[in-house]
């Protein structure tokens, strides 16, 4: 069964999706709503999300640099592999389009890479909004260029040296 919920966070209100019990979106804004009514996220819910709300907090509080909850992102698997790329990109840096493209095995889709990235339905766990122009410019992103900035300077702030740090050294979560 399909559930979601709303919560809300500095970049705004967020839409977690869950099938199953398994986290399979976190969409910046609200749900749509279809013109008969209803939502494409199935039921609300407020049971079920408890441990990527805590992770969404801590990462927020600037206490967490990246998320450990299950997941079932839908999509091809040039997609998948994109995201995959784009889960790598530590907490504080961030990666062109090119240059992920180069990872994947060809410059030239860069622009494919920017689509796949559109499309990615995990925002904040599969951090896209790392993702840079080649000249660092912020180019595209689901929750808008604002909160791009915001997030990547949240994540250079001062206070979050010793994250990155901590990060950077291991793929976890520090204790």
């Amino acid at each position: 069964m399909t559930t979601h919920k709303i919560v809300t966070s500095p970049i705004g209100v967020l839409t977690l999706v869950a099938l199953d019990g398994v986290l399979t979106s976190v969409r910046l804004g609200p749900p749509p709503v279809p013109a008969g009514g209803g939502t494409p996220y199935g039921m609300a819910a407020e049971d079920g999300f408890e441990d990527i709300e805590r992770q969404l907090t801590e990462y927020f509080e600037g206490t967490r640099c990246c998320f450990a909850v299950d997941t079932n992102p839908q999509g091809t698997e040039f997609q998948r592999r994109v995201w995959e790329q784009v889960a790598g990109i530590g907490y504080g840096s961030t990666a062109s389009y090119k240059e992920l493209a180069v990872q994947l095995g060809d410059a030239a889709k860069a622009r494919s890479v920017g689509a796949a990235l559109a499309h990615n339905p995990l925002n904040l766990v599969v951090p896209t909004h790392r993702v840079v122009g080649s000249r660092g410019a912020l180019t595209g992103y689901s929750g808008g260029v604002d909160a791009k900035r915001y997030l990547l300077d949240m994540e250079q702030a001062p206070q979050t040296e010793q994250l990155r740090r901590t990060c950077r050294r291991a793929d976890s979560v520090p204790a």
